[in-house]
C-alpha cells in the first residue's frame, strides 16, 4: 500500500468523521427519518472523485454521503440538509438519501439511478461526446429488474455508462451469498458489458486501475461495469446490524482507517484530528441554525391547466 497524499486523506477522513457524526447525532435524539451510512466504503467514493469532472453526471444511491461529500466537499450544506436546517443542499426536502445539486443525483430507490443514468449517458453521447454517467449501486441492487433492463440497452447502443458496484458482502441484512446466485461478472458478460474487479482498497492503486477502462467508456467503446470489493461497518440503517460481533470485528482489524493510521503517522494524526475538529464545528454551527424553509412548489408542478383549482390535478408538493 501507498501513503494516500494529504488531499486524498482529508476527504477519507472527513466522510469517515461526518458519517460518525451522524450516528451520534441520531443516538442523541437530534435527527429524524434514517441514515445510511459508507463507513468502510470511503475510498470508493475517494477514487472515483478525480476520474469525474463537473460536466460528467453521477448518480448516488441511499448511501451516497460519501460521494456528494468527494465531489463537492461541502459538510455544512450536507449536514443541514439531514437535520432540516437553513442551507441545506435542497432546502431540506431531500433528506439524507435524495440530493440534487448540478449533476450530482442521488435516491434511495434501488436501482431507479441505472436506467436514468442509461438515459442521461444517450443524451450525453448525442451532445456532449466525451462526458460520462456513473451510477452506483450496490450488490444487492442486482435484484432489481432495471439495472438488467438499462444495461442491455446500454450495451446495444454503446453508451457512455459506468455502473460503479461497491460490493460489501451483504444487502441490507442479508449476505450477498444468501441473495446472489453466480457472480456480477458473470452478469455484466451475459451483456457483452465490459467489467474490471477492483479488490485494492489503496485510493491511487483504485484510481490506476480504473483510469483507462474510464477513458474508453468516454471514446465511445459503450458501458463498463466496475465491481469495487469494500466493506460496510456501520448498520444499514442506524441500528439494524444483526452481524455477529466477530464478523464486524474483523471487517474493522482489516478497514482502511487503522492501517492508514500505521502507514502514515504523524501525518495522520495531524490529518485526522483536523478533519475531526472540522465536522464538530460543521454540527455545532448547523445546529444553530434555523429549521429549513421548503421553496413553493414551482409552476411546473401544476397541472396544465391554466387555473389549479379547476384540474383534478394537485400541486405535487401540496
Amino acid at each position: 500500500m501507498t501513503e494516500p497524499t494529504d488531499a486524498d486523506l482529508r476527504r477519507l477522513l472527513l466522510i469517515r468523521h461526518f458519517e460518525t457524526a451522524l450516528l451520534d447525532l441520531f443516538a442523541a435524539g437530534r435527527l429524524a427519518g434514517t441514515t445510511h451510512t459508507c463507513l468502510g466504503q470511503e475510498p470508493v467514493a475517494v477514487a472515483l472523485a478525480d476520474l469525474l469532472d463537473e460536466r460528467d453526471f453521477e448518480f448516488s444511491n441511499h448511501r451516497g454521503h460519501g460521494h456528494y461529500l468527494a465531489r463537492f466537499d461541502d459538510p455544512a450544506g450536507l449536514l443541514a440538509e439531514i437535520m432540516g436546517r437553513a442551507g441545506g443542499v435542497c432546502a431540506g426536502v431531500g433528506g439524507s438519501q435524495h440530493l440534487l445539486r448540478g449533476r450530482f443525483l442521488s435516491t434511495g430507490v434501488q436501482g431507479e439511478s441505472v436506467p436514468v443514468a442509461a438515459g442521461t449517458a444517450l443524451h450525453l453521447a448525442r451532445t456532449e461526446p466525451g462526458k460520462l454517467a456513473c451510477a452506483h449501486i450496490g450488490d444487492g441492487t442486482w435484484g432489481a429488474g432495471a439495472v438488467y433492463e438499462a444495461l442491455n440497452l446500454a450495451v446495444l447502443w454503446r453508451l457512455p455508462l459506468v455502473v460503479a458496484v461497491e460490493h460489501n458482502g451483504i444487502a441490507q441484512s442479508t449476505p450477498t451469498a444468501a441473495q446472489l446466485a453466480g457472480t456480477i461478472a458473470g452478469r455484466a458478460a451475459a451483456f457483452g458489458a465490459a467489467y474490471l474487479h477492483v479488490a485494492d482498497d489503496d485510493v491511487a492503486a483504485m484510481r490506476d486501475l480504473v483510469a483507462g477502462p474510464l477513458a474508453r467508456v468516454r471514446d465511445g467503446a459503450g458501458p463498463l461495469v466496475v465491481e469495487f470489493a469494500t466493506r460496510r461497518l456501520g448498520p444499514h440503517s442506524k441500528g439494524d446490524d444483526a452481524r455477529p460481533p466477530q464478523q464486524l470485528a474483523a471487517l474493522r482489524e482489516h478497514d482502511w482507517y487503522p492501517r492508514h493510521a500505521r502507514l502514515c503517522g504523524e501525518r495522520f494524526a495531524r490529518l485526522d484530528a483536523e478533519q475531526r475538529d472540522r465536522v464538530a464545528e460543521v454540527v455545532a454551527e448547523v445546529s444553530a441554525r434555523p429549521p429549513a424553509t421548503p421553496p413553493a412548489p414551482s409552476p411546473a408542478a401544476l397541472s396544465p391547466s391554466d387555473n389549479p383549482a379547476e384540474s383534478p390535478w394537485q400541486l405535487v408538493n401540496a
